[in-house]
């Protein structure tokens, strides 16, 4: 993927208050990012956490009431109308719920940026066809939105989002109201619009999912303020921030819920220890060899972040050598957490 020097986004301490009355909402509180070009970034968070609005602020369709905007070299709060019309031509949208035109056929769709660009007619009608065939619905082209599944329009705006050859897209909640699957999909589109053509992807999402595969670095926005910022599989795997933990544990739970706790307690009487999974893996032959201990996997929560294993295992474990296997798993790189027995339960303390 290209790369430059100096990064294709820049926020400098941006601050943006909505103010209504006497009351003031600080949607973007003192955010400084940097995103290279060619990089799929992440910006996750619960809704209401400043992640739209800080894409407004990229495209200049909000103006920040503090701190300065970069975008491709041009210094966006000092641009006028007429250069910002330009640079907004340079930025491809993906919406949640996609924003098409029911009056146009989908070709008309996907070419309508091309139209406020003033392209010829025969350049607009070529470059829709190709974008459509990118994305796999050129059989498509004559008919309308309502016509369309909900995967299908999403490929309509990702299409149209790539028609006038941007150097960034900004995907706003773009799987929020499509189905696992069709999710997929989409974010399958956005890689190989990435890697194709060389696009700098911004996604902004609540849903983990969307982004464990998908994006290189994450940002984690709470309360307007992004509170966490690193490579996904370090922000998923060791989330440092406790906001980011309590996020991040609803979408891919690395430990067992008290309920689940419970029942293995119910049903296994011997020493409970959560392991963490290493990026190799976690070999427990290697751990037990020459031991005198018995190890069950009683319990396992696993996801692929990054194309690296992330999550858990619960094994049960006891004998008199089960201390010297743990602390192998320990010197391998894993996290040990013990739980403890049924009989004298742990809340969970770090081995």
């Amino acid at each position: 993927m290209p790369h430059h020097d100096s990064p294709v986004i820049h926020l400098d301490h941006v601050t943006k208050v909505y103010r209504t009355g006497r009351t003031a909402l600080t949607a973007v509180d003192d955010v400084s990012l940097e995103i290279e070009a060619g990089e799929i970034m992440g910006v996750i968070g619960y809704s209401g956490a400043g992640k739209s609005t800080l894409v407004r602020l990229i495209n200049a369709l909000e103006k920040a009431d503090s701190g300065g905007i970069t975008v491709n070299g041009h210094d966006v709060t000092a641009l006028g109308e007429r250069d910002l019309n330009a640079l907004r031509a340079d930025i491809g949208m993906i919406f949640q719920h996609f924003n098409l035109f029911s009056a146009k056929t989908v070709a008309a769709n996907v070419a309508y940026p091309l139209v406020l660009a003033r392209r010829p007619k025969a350049e607009r009608i070529a470059r829709a066809h190709e974008m459509l065939e990118f994305v796999g619905i050129a059989d498509k082209a004559g008919v309308y939105p309502a016509q369309l599944s909900g995967g299908q329009k999403q490929r309509v705006g990702i299409a149209r989002a790539l028609v006038a050859s941007p150097s960034i897209v900004l995907a706003d909640e773009a799987t929020s109201a499509l189905d696992p699957e069709t999710a997929t999909d989409v974010l399958d589109l956005l890689r190989r619009a990435n890697q194709e053509f060389g696009v700098t992807v911004v996604v902004i999402t609540h849903n983990l999912s969307a982004v464990q595969g998908l994006c290189g670095r994450v940002a984690v926005m709470d309360a307007g303020r992004i509170v966490e910022l690193g490579t996904t599989y370090d922000v998923f795997s060791a989330p440092r921030d406790p906001k980011t933990q309590r996020f991040v544990r609803t979408a891919l739970p690395d430990q067992p819920s008290a309920q689940t706790l419970a029942r293995l307690r119910a049903d296994h009487p011997g020493r409970l220890v959560l392991v963490g999974l290493t990026p190799s893996g976690i070999d427990l032959a290697g751990a037990t060899a020459g031991l005198d201990v018995r190890t069950s996997i009683i319990f396992g929560q696993m996801a692929e972040v990054e194309g690296r294993p992330f999550g858990t295992l619960t094994l049960e474990t006891s004998g008199p050598d089960a201390e010297v296997a743990l602390e192998r798993l320990r010197q391998a790189g894993a996290s040990v957490t013990d739980y403890g027995t049924a009989q004298t339960p742990l809340d969970g303390v770090r081995l």
